[in-house]
């Protein structure tokens, strides 16, 4: 009996585990893509602006540019604080 739970609590953490994979995976292949596109390359031999034709990944990547200047703005001002 106690066996036959196991199991079925095996089988049931393995089937969400299964579900949230799968309902996170294109989440994370566009982040994947967008970074790549933030670094320079082409994402999956595709140009930039045919894989950027959704306007909703064009505003993401735009903020995704505008957070790593940011983030590069404040590492400037940290090694300028250092320097002193």
């Amino acid at each position: 009996m106690a066996g036959a739970v196991l199991g079925a609590a095996g089988l049931a953490w393995w089937l969400l585990s299964e579900a949230e994979r799968r309902r996170l995976q294109p989440r994370q292949q566009r982040v994947l893509r967008l970074s790549r596109l933030s670094e320079g390359g082409d994402a999956d031999g595709f140009a930039e602006s045919s894989s950027l034709s959704n306007s909703g990944e064009k505003e993401l990547h735009d903020k995704v540019h505008e957070l790593n200047q940011a983030i590069d703005d404040v590492r400037r001002q940290l090694e300028s604080m250092g320097s002193r």
